[in-house]
């Protein structure tokens, strides 16, 4: 629950700035109009003490008294206080006031890239990982606001494009109840897959990248050569359009390099978030008379998270991987902070005082202040 909290902190005063905070200097005429407030409230009180003295002497002990006390100097004060910090709030708009702002992201398509090697098999997470991985992305999905497509590239020896981007969702839930597991874990070529879907003009040669061989002059294409040419850089994780979600025990053994593909995607700004499944002790795998213990490599979907801006989360069982997928779900419904100019804010701030003071005195004592 705090997880999911945290990703909704929208502001934060740490990170207030001021283009021209030189300007705040004017801050310093506040002290010398409450001292000059002060001093005709004191005047004005001396007149009124006069005038309740005269008023008392010619109507005798039924006078009304003045409510004193610090209630009663609230009540008489707080128009003025109010206009003061208006005074603040406005003195801040001329300083251009800054914020880390955390807004909204438009994430308009996500990848769901599931591993299904052998390994998935392990029954440190109950039924089996690929089961509880399948269960618990489907209620991911369930989670997603209706206009995000979803595709899903299944993984094993080699990588596919089992569902293009789409906003219907069953389609996309049968596509995950069709992943059955296979011999190989080519995560590699299942990032590779996955960007290409997401950027089909990015500049990714998907054929070299996973097979190694260039194409023939024959099969080259030339349009695609000149998009690979063309290809500059961007920051990591400044795409907030696109996103990938990759589901493995991170235990990859063929096809393209799991960080490379890293590696190209932290360059198009596309962010991977990786779910680990399984745990440290792992489990004993028999497969054709071989035994062997297959265990949850961290290190590797960590990096791969870390290089293009995205997270890591664990679960070592079924539970805790459906409280990732809601996390998860915060994670993608929130973009990264950014610095705003919020001068807006202390404008309406400040207008809204100076009304409220205003209608207080009014209502007080028919004048403004």
């Amino acid at each position: 629950m705090a997880d999911w909290l945290a990703s909704f902190n929208i502001f934060s005063l740490r990170a207030l700035t001021f283009v021209w905070p030189s300007l705040l200097w004017l801050l310093a005429i506040v002290p010398a109009l409450l001292w000059f407030y002060l001093r005709i409230n004191q005047r004005r009180q001396r007149i009124d003490t006069r005038f309740a003295a005269l008023l008392t002497s010619q109507q005798g002990a039924g006078a009304p008294r003045a409510l004193g006390g610090w209630r009663g100097a609230l009540d008489n004060h707080t128009p003025a206080i109010l206009w003061l910090l208006a005074l603040c709030a406005l003195i801040a708009v001329i300083a251009r006031p800054h914020a880390m702002i955390v807004l909204p992201s438009r994430v308009d398509a996500i990848i769901l890239a599931l591993d299904a090697s052998g390994s998935m098999r392990a029954t440190d997470v109950k039924p089996n990982r690929l089961a509880a991985a399948q269960a618990a992305a489907k209620a991911f999905i369930a989670q997603q606001p209706s206009q995000v497509r979803i595709g899903v590239v299944s993984i094993a020896a080699t990588a596919n494009l089992i569902q293009a981007p789409t906003d219907k969702r069953d389609d996309i839930v049968r596509a995950i109840e069709r992943v059955q597991l296979q011999p190989g874990s080519a995560l590699g070529s299942g990032i590779v897959i996955a960007l290409t879907t997401l950027l089909p003009t990015s500049g990714i040669d998907a054929d070299k990248f996973i097979t190694g061989k260039p194409p023939t002059a024959g099969t080259r294409d030339w349009s695609r050569q000149a998009e690979i040419f063309n290809f500059k850089p961007v920051p990591p994780g400044s795409n907030s359009a696109a996103a990938i979600v990759l589901i493995s025990d991170g235990e990859a053994n063929t096809g393209a390099d799991l960080m490379e593909a890293g590696k190209l995607a932290a360059q198009r700004g596309v962010r991977i978030y990786t779910v680990g499944v399984g745990t440290a002790e792992g489990a004993v795998l028999s497969v054709e008379g071989w035994s062997m213990r297959s265990r949850l490599d961290e290190a590797g979907l960590r990096k791969l998270a870390d290089m293009t801006r995205g997270e890591y989360l664990a679960a070592s069982n079924a539970s805790e991987l459906s409280k990732v997928y809601q996390v998860l779900s915060a994670r993608l419904a929130m973009g990264k902070g950014r610095e705003t100019e919020i001068t807006a804010l202390f404008v309406a701030l400040g207008t809204l005082l100076a009304v409220f003071a205003a209608l207080l005195s009014m209502l007080r004592s028919n004048r403004i202040l």
